[in-house]
């Protein structure tokens, strides 16, 4: 009798989660989701767009696990699976549905960019540069050139600054108290 597939978390090699995703998904009966994020970061070479996995280290892999537990398990990029002692634990299918439909109404192909969004008002901290730790208020945001004013208190007086949007810390926003017990 044959057992229905489950989905089970695959540990793979250092930044190796695309790569092991590639090779299991040319296995037959095995179902990948990877989900990947795509962000700009700021660097010495200027900014630029930088991936990873959601889960740095783990795929999701559904599969008939007596039956591909060890082709999986060799795959290419993969080191083995997330074990509790000698028992390897399915992923409940509802988190892994709900997961991917709500990934993929926000990404493109798995991969989902992401991009700082801040709002006038917002309390924000320089993360970088000379004026590195100090804090203000978010005046006006300006998307299209990457930039935003911020109104901070430097030598005792208020001074307008333009700052780089991947300069700043991203505001901490509070939860919704009906998330809150």
């Amino acid at each position: 009798m044959r057992e229905e597939p489950q989905w089970y978390v695959v540990r793979t090699q250092t930044k190796r989660e695309r790569l092991a995703a590639q090779h299991l998904r040319e296995l037959e009966g095995v179902e990948v989701f990877c989900p990947m994020l795509r962000y700009r970061k700021a660097t010495r070479r200027g900014k630029v767009w930088w991936e990873e996995a959601l889960f740095p280290g783990y795929v999701l892999a559904r599969f008939e696990l007596a039956e591909r537990q060890r082709a999986v398990g060799h795959a290419h990029g993969v080191r083995g699976f997330v074990k509790f002692g000698s028992v390897i634990p399915p992923v409940p299918l509802w988190f892994v549905d709900e997961m991917r439909e709500t990934w993929q109404e926000n990404s493109q192909d798995d991969v989902l960019t992401v991009k700082p969004r801040f709002e006038k008002g917002d309390e924000v901290e320089l993360a970088h540069g000379p004026l590195q730790g100090l804090r203000g208020s978010v005046v006006e945001v300006m998307p299209s050139i990457e930039r935003v004013k911020v109104l901070l208190e430097f030598l005792g007086q208020p001074q307008m600054v333009d700052i780089d949007l991947f300069s700043l810390l991203l505001p901490r926003r509070p939860l919704p108290q009906e998330n809150i017990p």
